[in-house]
């Protein structure tokens, strides 16, 4: 496996998510049928979020650059650059206070 520059992809990830509708983009970087883990590089535009959603299992969440708010239920955390934090196991959602990426790690097998 090569190496890749995930800051890199969520530059390329920003700027599609500036050319879509939605308002994000998302890119697979590792993982697959064959993996436990499945690694997602999430891009948003500021003041696009997720929706709530259910958890996917165990899972953790590391902000590359930006500002996003993660809520779960009744609590938030507020996270920038650097900042990682394991995704409750409850339903979420992810909101960019600006422009932001993030990787998303899940556990998928095992």
């Amino acid at each position: 496996m090569d190496a890749v520059s995930v800051l890199e992809i969520a530059e390329q990830l920003l700027a599609q998510a500036y050319d879509g509708h939605s308002g994000r983009a998302a890119r697979t970087v590792y993982g697959g049928h064959e993996h436990e883990l499945r690694q997602t590089v999430i891009a948003l535009i500021a003041e696009q979020e997720l929706a709530e959603h259910e958890s996917p299992g165990e899972a953790t969440l590391q902000v590359l650059f930006g500002r996003v708010r993660l809520t779960a239920g009744s609590e938030s955390w507020e996270l920038a650059a650097g900042d990682l934090i394991a995704i409750p196991p409850r339903r979420h959602g992810l909101a960019a206070l600006q422009d932001a990426a993030v990787l998303l790690t899940v556990r998928v097998g095992g």
